[in-house]
C-alpha cells in the first residue's frame, strides 16, 4: 500500500498517497461547494481481496429539492433514503440496469444534497482494478491507465462498490469505504460545465473536472429519446363509378390581337 506516514489530527495513520480522512463538516455544506474541493482527493476501498484507491478528477453536485436532475426532488424514497441523512455517507445507486455509482451526501440531514463522483485516476491497488474492470469478457486485454476508471460506472467497477455499500460512512476510520484529503501538491486548475447523462437543468454548469486531466469522462450531452412516427394511413379509394365523359377544350378569354378559343 505505499509508504504510511502519520499526519497530526488524523484518524490513526494514513497512506502516504493520500492524507487524512475528510471531517464529516466537510461535507456539511451544500453539493455546489463541496463537489469542486473533492477534486483531487482520494476515495479508496478497502476488501478482502485487497485495497484499491481513487484519486477523484470529475465530479457533479446535485442540489436535492432545489435541482429537477437529483433523485431527492420529488422527496424520500427506499432507493434515495440515504440521501436525507447524515453528511459524508455513501449513496450508491444502480442505473440503466447494469451499472453502479457512487455519491457522496452533503449537508445536514432530511436536506438531501450529494455529489456523484464521476472519474479518477486509479492511485493504488491497480492490478486489481484491472482484474474487475475486465471480468466477464470473452477477450481480455489490458486496459490503459486513463481507462479504469474513466466515467462513474468504470470508477465503481474499479473500486469493487455495489449496492452492499451502499449507506456506508465514508468518514469513519473502521469503514471499508472512506474518503481523505488528496496528498499535498500545487495548486491545479479547475473547469465547470453542464452534467451529463441528464434530461432537466441541463444548462447548470455544475461538473467540475481537472482541467486537462487524460482520465475526465468524455463529455456527451443528453439525447432524447424518440420513436419513430408511425406512417400516415391510406384512405380507401372510392368506389369505382361510371367513367366521366372527356374533358372539352378549354375556353380562354382572348388576348389582344387574338380571337376564338385554343387547347391546352
Amino acid at each position: 500500500m505505499g509508504g504510511a506516514l502519520t499526519v497530526a489530527g488524523a484518524a490513526g495513520v494514513v497512506a502516504g498517497y493520500a492524507g487524512p480522512l475528510l471531517p464529516r463538516e466537510f461535507f456539511a455544506r451544500r453539493s455546489l461547494q463541496v463537489a469542486p474541493e473533492l477534486l483531487g482527493c482520494v476515495l479508496e476501498h478497502e476488501t478482502d481481496a485487497g485495497l484499491v484507491a481513487v484519486r477523484i478528477t470529475e465530479v457533479e453536485a446535485y442540489e436535492g429539492a432545489h435541482d429537477p436532475a437529483s433523485h431527492s426532488y420529488r422527496g424520500r424514497t427506499a432507493r434515495n433514503a440515504v440521501m436525507f441523512g447524515p453528511p459524508g455517507h455513501a449513496y450508491v445507486y444502480f442505473t440503466y440496469g447494469m451499472h453502479w455509482c457512487v455519491n457522496l451526501v452533503c449537508l445536514t440531514p432530511g436536506t438531501a444534497s450529494a455529489v456523484l463522483i464521476r472519474a479518477g485516476q486509479v492511485i493504488e491497488g491497480v492490478p486489481l482494478a484491472e482484474g474487475r474492470r475486465l471480468a466477464g469478457r470473452s477477450r481480455p486485454s489490458a486496459l490503459p491507465a486513463r481507462e479504469l476508471a474513466r466515467g462513474p460506472a468504470r470508477l465503481c467497477q474499479a473500486l469493487g462498490v455495489d449496492r452492499a455499500q451502499n449507506g456506508l460512512d465514508a468518514v469513519d476510520p473502521s469503514s471499508p469505504l472512506r474518503i481523505r484529503a488528496g496528498a499535498a501538491g500545487g495548486p491545479v486548475e479547475i473547469s465547470q460545465g453542464p452534467r451529463v447523462g441528464i434530461s432537466v437543468a441541463t444548462e447548470r454548469p455544475w461538473r467540475f473536472w481537472l482541467t486537462g486531466d487524460p482520465t475526465v469522462s468524455v463529455y456527451r450531452p443528453h439525447v432524447p429519446r424518440t420513436r419513430p412516427a408511425r406512417p400516415a394511413a391510406t384512405p380507401p379509394s372510392p368506389p369505382a363509378g361510371p367513367s366521366a365523359p372527356p374533358a372539352g377544350p378549354e375556353a380562354v378569354s382572348p388576348s389582344p390581337g387574338e380571337g376564338g378559343t385554343i387547347n391546352r
